[in-house]
């Protein structure tokens, strides 16, 4: 379905962001991987997308933090691939603490990554998208893009912002063939989530089991973890032509944590 095409996929050595560019590569796309991580471990993920689904891969260790990096990050996939087809902003932090005692160097972190990064791809992928009349943008947001939690304030306000980014970006696109769209995914256990079921173990008693069913029974009615594949099928489709006409959603996927 996508053959041909290059995704680039922020913050995909593992979790949700590898999930997707896994699934891309499935479709037939080439794929731009980001993150930090063991050199040998990337190399390692790059050699099983090239030898299980024939695509090319490259891989850019751009800090998401820093606008330097990003405009690198960006001319290195235009150089190596052509264009970048598709966007996905997926590189995220987190930190919890009290609005008061919250760090305010992580405070301006969380903002840069999980939101102003999101800014400067956008920017730099669109003039080549409109000028071929195609392309992608997917904005990974959170159910933190449409509702609150306590003891979040950055990753919050971060993840609404992604959410406003993705609705001024889709009106701005709304008559070429690009489309921008965000996916809000609730309890996903990836390795930043799996710090939060540690913490909570540690600080209540608890099993890892005990602490993952206790997360999961304070948000989502579903009490299942939403898998990185699933969220990659989601972006599959919004990188569809059936979803050429969806542009500006937020998509929650979330096992029922909004409708509450």
């Amino acid at each position: 379905m996508l053959k041909g095409k290059t995704a680039l996929v922020t913050g995909s050595t593992s979790g949700i962001g590898l999930g997707i560019a896994t699934t891309f590569a499935e479709r037939g796309a080439n794929i731009v991987l980001n993150g930090f991580g063991d050199p040998d471990e990337i190399e390692k993920v790059q050699a099983e997308l090239r030898s299980k689904y024939g695509v090319e891969t490259a891989y850019h260790g751009a800090d998401m933090s820093k606008a330097n990096d990003i405009e690198q990050m960006m001319q290195f996939a235009a150089e190596r691939f052509g264009a970048v087809d598709i966007l996905v902003n997926n590189a995220g932090i987190q930190h919890v603490a009290n609005i008061e005692d919250f760090p305010v160097e992580k405070w301006d972190a969380i903002i840069a990554i999980n939101l102003t990064s999101a800014f400067h791809t956008t920017r730099l992928a669109l003039p080549a998208m409109k000028a071929r009349n195609w392309g992608r943008i997917i904005n990974i947001a959170s159910a933190h893009g449409l509702v609150g939690s306590a003891q979040k304030s950055a990753y919050v306000a971060a993840k609404h912002g992604l959410v406003g980014l993705t609705k001024v970006t889709a009106l701005e696109t709304a008559q070429t063939g690009v489309t921008c769209n965000a996916i809000c995914p609730g309890w996903v256990l990836t390795p930043l989530v799996q710090k939060q079921v540690d913490a909570r173990a540690t600080q209540n008693g608890l099993s890892n089991e005990e602490a993952k069913k206790q997360l999961l029974a304070e948000k989502q009615p579903s009490g299942e973890f939403v898998t990185p594949e699933q969220l990659g099928e989601l972006a599959a489709f919004l990188s569809s032509d059936a979803a050429s006409q969806v542009r500006g959603v937020a998509w929650n996927m979330d096992g029922g944590w909004v409708a509450q």
